[in-house]
């Protein structure tokens, strides 16, 4: 699944194939593609609204002319915190601060929603109020501790085995033996180089 297109160094597309919301937001780090250097990839010109939209926290057209500086610091500081829980598990390293951040954004209420008729007579999902960084964050972390609390959900947590990829992602898959965050991207990309491979090898 991805969203709207964004603009920046990074990919234009923002991807949401990590099975939770939470996991999508860690997956926006620049070090999940193997990228130590360049900008917040969240900081970029409406990258973080699009995210948003993309990952379904806020309906589509909705305005989100307040999202600034402010909001990319709060979504960076809860996705790195949901990324050393999930990688680490509590009373790890600094996982107990990380912790605690995410107790209290998951302690907000999220935003209240309404369904609503569009323009056709359907209904739709709306907000009731304009979205607010602090409701927002509350999806994202109360999604997160249903994650970190649920020991069959954290059995299914894998890393993308992905040469150039470092996402984690929820394996629904049947046997459990699903390898790649994505089969279209990262299992494209090692079917590719294995086809190189062996041509190499037949023209050598």
């Amino acid at each position: 699944m991805t969203a709207a297109t964004g603009v920046g160094p990074y990919p234009s597309q923002w991807r949401f194939d990590s099975g939770r919301v939470c996991l999508d937001l860690v997956a926006t780090a620049r070090e999940t593609d193997r990228r130590a250097d360049g900008p917040e990839p969240l900081a970029g010109t409406g990258q973080l609204a699009r995210w948003l939209v993309g990952a379904g926290l806020v309906p589509a057209g909705t305005p989100l002319h307040g999202v600034d500086g402010a909001w990319v610091a709060r979504f960076v500081e809860l996705r790195d915190c949901i990324d050393r829980l999930v990688r680490t598990g509590p009373g790890e390293g600094r996982a107990d601060d990380a912790l605690e951040i995410l107790n209290a954004r998951a302690q907000n209420a999220p935003p209240g929603i309404a369904a609503v008729k569009d323009g056709k007579g359907t209904l739709v999902r709306a907000l009731c109020a304009p979205p607010e960084c602090a409701a927002l964050l509350a999806l994202v972390a109360r999604d997160a501790v249903d994650l970190l609390t649920d020991p069959v959900a954290r059995s299914r947590l894998r890393q993308c085995e992905g040469d150039n990829c470092r996402r984690v992602y929820l394996d629904t898959s049947r046997g459990r033996r699903r390898r790649w965050c994505s089969s279209e991207v990262c299992g494209n990309r090692e079917r590719v180089a294995r086809h190189r491979r062996k041509a190499s090898v037949k023209e050598s």
